[in-house]
């Protein structure tokens, strides 16, 4: 893998933090919370795209493609996270909560899942 030098790696882990305050403040009902997850997952998501595995060990692109699939869930998430404030999708009430009304939740905790499960050792 190829290393971030130490200005990405500030950026992935301030990201990492304003994506956990930006989680955990939604749930409180914080109204900036959205906007505080959106920053910290485009600096999370974008910092870890930058990493390149350069090698042929079919196990470690396997567990890279999954951390590449969970960056792009976070980024989801934080759509989300935004269409849960009020329907700007345009949708109607019925299909607003089936398919939109706090769905960041799962979407989130997949992507999570994915990060926890392709983690370095």
């Amino acid at each position: 893998m190829r290393e971030l030098n130490k200005i990405q790696t500030a950026i992935f882990l301030f990201g990492g933090i304003l994506m956990a305050v930006g989680a955990g403040t939604t749930l409180l009902g914080w109204a900036s919370a959205p906007y505080v997850y959106a920053l910290g997952a485009l600096g999370f998501a974008s910092m870890q795209m930058l990493q390149r595995y350069e090698g042929s060990n079919f196990t470690i692109r396997r567990l890279r493609r999954m951390m590449l699939i969970s960056d792009v869930l976070f980024l989801v998430a934080a759509v989300l996270m935004f269409a849960n404030k009020s329907n700007i999708l345009g949708l109607s009430y019925i299909t607003y909560i089936e398919y939109v009304y706090n769905k960041w939740v799962v979407v989130l905790l997949i992507a999570a899942l994915l990060q926890l499960y392709s983690a370095k050792k």
